[in-house]
């Protein structure tokens, strides 16, 4: 396009042409969503819908009076060009876009209506031979077959049946084309953005699941730790009778502690398991970090209790020592005594004799 020719309006779309061999089906001119402007030229007065693909134009439409955008769906439009002989369709992200486009469409191809009589008035009044036969031949209107500034045609009756054949082909590729493919064709793109927002965010879910998995081996491993200790603070006060229910409580806890184990292996296969689920992943992210979480809390309450469990057993200890200490004293008055009443005997042994 020329640099006399201004921007109006611009819009972003998927761009796509009707194909010319079934006329049915929907041909995408690119991979992803172009820019779509409507260009006016104010020279010749020419309206223009222009996209650019690289270095190629996509779209290159003069929009006529006899032009019509038509709505297929929410998102998608279609208009036909019987000079580039094509049917233009494009996919919106929205349906504001898509009313947008084609409101603009609207006000374009009535300003180029305008345009249009303004050029036929002018010609009409500049030929001299239209004023002549006027009261001879009813005139017939004059059309541009590429705009203003450019060759007349005059419409003849043969030229109005072409018309009316051209809008009846247009008229039947256009009521040909599916809807449904229509819709689908619109959004195709769409769904491949998403697809590949989905499979960025289930590889993050996946790195995350194997971090997690690794905190849950860690937490795992620290738990077996905690249980072995346990068993050995179990051993230790096994042989005092007085710690019987210390005895007690540290096998409930350890057996809490296999259990707990045990679900939390659960928890992991159901985990590996669930990682082939390709579009639950953002849900099973957040369901592993509530067991993450909940694991956590888990491991400070066994803290707390193994905590509790050696203070008790180093009070039972301190207690048995206490005892000890004490029978051994009662063990040396014991022998005082004895010695004592042995040599009471004696002196009245002697004085028996005496």
């Amino acid at each position: 396009f020329s640099c006399r020719e201004q921007p109006i309006f611009s819009t972003r779309a998927h761009v796509f042409q009707i194909d010319p061999a079934t006329k049915r089906n929907w041909i995408p001119a690119s991979k992803h969503a172009l820019t779509v402007s409507y260009f006016y030229d104010a020279t010749r007065n020419v309206y223009r819908i222009i996209s650019v693909g690289g270095t190629k134009a996509i779209i290159n439409s003069t929009i006529t009076p006899n032009m019509t955008f038509t709505k297929t769906s929410q998102k998608f439009g279609q208009w036909a060009d019987s000079r580039a002989n094509t049917v233009y369709g494009l996919g919106f992200a929205s349906e504001q876009h898509l009313s947008q486009f084609a409101e603009k469409f609207q006000e374009v191809k009535e300003a180029a209506r305008l345009a249009r009589e303004k050029s036929q008035d002018k010609t009409e009044l500049t030929n001299p031979a239209l004023n002549i036969t006027s009261h001879q031949v009813l005139p017939s209107p004059i059309i541009s077959s590429n705009g203003p500034g450019e060759d007349k045609l005059f419409r003849s009756q043969s030229a109005d049946v072409e018309i009316t054949t051209e809008k009846e082909r247009l008229k039947k590729m256009l009521s040909e084309g599916s809807v449904s493919e229509v819709q689908w064709e619109a959004e195709f793109f769409s769904l491949q953005d998403n697809n590949n927002k989905l499979v960025a965010a289930l590889h993050e879910a996946n790195a995350n699941v194997d971090q997690w998995k690794k905190q849950l081996a860690a937490y795992q491993e620290e738990t077996e730790t905690l249980r072995q200790r346990v068993a050995e603070l179990e051993s230790q006060g096994g042989h005092d009778s007085s710690s019987e229910n210390n005895k007690e409580e540290l096998s409930q806890t350890l057996e809490e502690l296999e259990l707990l184990i045990k679900a939390k292996d659960e928890e992991i296969q159901m985990l590996k398991s669930q990682k082939c689920g390709r579009w639950e992943a953002e849900g099973e992210r957040e369901e592993t970090l509530q067991k993450l979480q909940e694991l956590e809390a888990c491991n400070a309450e066994l803290e707390r209790r193994l905590h509790l469990a050696e203070q008790t057993l180093a009070e039972t200890l301190a207690e048995r020592e206490k005892i000890q200490n004490e029978v051994t004293k009662v063990a040396e008055i014991m022998d005082v005594k004895i010695f004592e009443l042995s040599e009471i005997r004696q002196g009245l042994a002697k004085l028996v004799e005496s």
